[in-house]
């Protein structure tokens, strides 16, 4: 902890303990205010790499722009390739086996129940919002939770003292149908709850948050604010003002759009201009190749989704300009990131809820965008999103788990800086428990953080959070990877056997083109035993172990 963050606890508790020991009835010294810093964490979910005007997209998002000219921009933050487990992480400060996301959903393994597949937080972890609201923090959250369905496993039994939840992993974004049969769960502070059928989820969110901080913001305790909003993610809809507003801009196709994403990454210093396009996945179908129908569904995907990130932008604006408005910005520390890489799924057209979707669902083209569609990008514009990467969400390649984050506000003392530090999604919670003063459990009770505190790095005293030695290791759905330093190890296609191990150099090879696992064998060897020896410590659990 810097000297000034502990000048300021120490003032805070020096001030409770002696009006503690007042007598009753003398005069007491009026209360200190706790001055440690609000914590607003925006999460944007399956946004694509590329996807931001910062970065070079002709997306529009201003005010995400404004927060990265305000702080930091990491073009290295690594997240898991999936929305359930990156989102265990980032409130455990631990790997996703050890906090209990495994798997994204929950899943026995063939009749075993096993530790690290509970498909919720497990007690093996500590919760990040229980251990600032033990230190005096207010907690929130808004949208999506995906960390358990029941109210055993909710945000209240973690530690949110207000919250207004998706509980599942996605839903429509004007009303409750959902993907499913039993339709899209939500949870409202201490029970279930009714979405405002009609209302924009985004804007639903937003709305909540805001009053949440507004009701306690004179009690003079900071906060911490989890804004999970579930946009862009599956179905792209939009409000009847935004349906046209990137009107035509796609209709060039995925394949160019991938290309000038890449140039306009480099342009705008997000990837290094000597940087090389991986090879196109030759599974997607050429744009020239469509017939012009089948342009023009795809484009107009495309169009949706662009729409989407915009107005996502807009109430990240509504909710930043609210704390300018109440004196609340220049006391707080903002992360705005993204939970993995752009999204490839398409569960109208493929997948086990094909058939609810289409029973409640028309994507025939003039209602796509609307309430009554259903409609998903897929695969060929993630791979647009995630193009300076091989693959997209799902993927332990970088298209996967690479994700746009900015830190800007309270304690980050660079501004308009762009970082290539690598740092993980675990670094988040032992950030801001050190900016809280919050202390985490040290009696064996549980087990500790993999992730380090990024505040050297914020405050310009520290030029990267991990030594070349620490280890980065993850497993879900029979895609795994290992990464030290620049190398890694990664397979591409599950089953997962070790045999499909490739090993890379991501200081000169971050599109994973590749293989050094036979110019290179000592390292591979070196890695594959590391990695061994890192899941047997972290008890990760494989099919074929049992």
């Amino acid at each position: 902890m810097s000297e000034r963050l502990k000048n300021i606890f120490l003032l805070i508790i020096t001030a409770v303990i002696g009006g503690c020991g007042q007598e009753a009835g003398e005069l007491q010294a009026p209360m200190v205010a706790d001055e440690r810093p609000n914590i607003l964490l925006i999460v944007a979910d399956d946004l694509g790499y590329a996807d931001l005007g910062v970065h070079g997209s002709d997306i529009q998002t201003p005010n995400i722009d404004k927060l990265a000219a305000e702080g930091i921009l990491f073009t290295q933050f690594h997240t898991a390739p999936l929305c359930a487990p990156t989102r265990a992480m980032l409130l455990s400060g631990n790997n996703n086996h050890v906090a209990g996301m495994a798997r994204q959903h929950r899943s026995d393994l063939a009749g075993h129940s096993v530790p690290g597949y509970e498909a919720s937080l497990s007690d093996r972890i500590a919760p990040l919002p229980r251990l600032l609201r033990d230190a005096g923090y207010h907690t929130y959250t808004v949208g999506k939770w995906h960390l358990g369905l029941t109210a055993e496993t909710s945000p209240k039994a973690v530690g949110f003292n207000r919250s207004f939840s998706l509980l599942d992993g996605a839903g429509s974004h004007f009303d409750d149908v959902g993907f499913s049969e039993r339709g899209s769960t939500y949870w409202e502070d201490e029970d279930f709850a009714e979405y405002p059928v009609g209302r924009y989820s985004t804007e639903v969110y937003t709305d909540r948050l805001i009053e949440f901080i507004d009701s306690n913001k004179d009690e003079g305790s900071p906060f911490f604010a989890f804004a999970a909003y579930t946009s862009p993610h599956w179905p792209l809809q939009v409000p009847d003002d935004y349906l046209e507003l990137y009107a035509g801009q796609y209709d060039d196709g995925y394949d160019t759009l991938r290309e000038r994403n890449f140039v306009a990454l480099g342009a705008a210093g997000i990837i290094p201009l000597e940087s090389t396009l991986p090879p196109r996945n030759d599974a997607i179908t050429l744009w020239e190749e469509l017939s012009a129908d089948e342009q023009r569904h795809e484009s107009r995907k495309m169009e949706l989704y662009a729409a989407m990130v915009d107005n996502l932008d807009n109430h990240i604006g509504r909710l930043l300009g609210y704390l300018k408005e109440v004196g609340l910005y220049e006391n707080t520390l903002i992360v705005f990131m993204s939970d993995n890489g752009a999204a490839g799924e398409d569960f109208y057209n493929e997948g086990p809820f094909t058939e609810h979707i289409r029973a409640h669902f028309d994507n025939s083209y003039e209602t796509m965008g609307t309430a009554r569609s259903f409609v998903s990008y897929g695969e060929p514009w993630a791979e647009a999103g995630s193009a300076p990467f091989m693959r997209r969400k799902g993927y332990s390649r970088e298209g996967g788990i690479v994700a746009p984050m900015i830190m800007a506000g309270r304690g980050v003392a660079r501004v308009g800086a762009i970082d290539p530090t690598y740092v993980t999604v675990m670094d988040l919670a032992p950030t801001f428990l050190e900016i809280a003063g919050a202390p985490y459990p040290d009696d064996g009770s549980v087990w500790p953080m993999l992730g380090e505190s990024m505040s050297g790095i914020l405050a310009g005293e520290a030029e990267t959070v991990h030594e070349e030695d620490y280890v980065t290791i993850l497993y879900h759905g029979g895609r795994a990877y290992l990464r030290q330093g620049n190398w890694k190890i990664a397979n591409l296609k599950p089953p997962f056997t070790e045999d499909d191990f490739e090993l890379f150099d991501m200081s000169v090879d971050p599109g994973e083109t590749y293989n050094l696992a036979e110019s290179h064998p000592d390292k591979y060897e070196e890695l594959l035993e590391l990695w061994r020896n890192e899941r047997k410590k972290l008890g990760i659990i494989l099919p074929q172990d049992l």
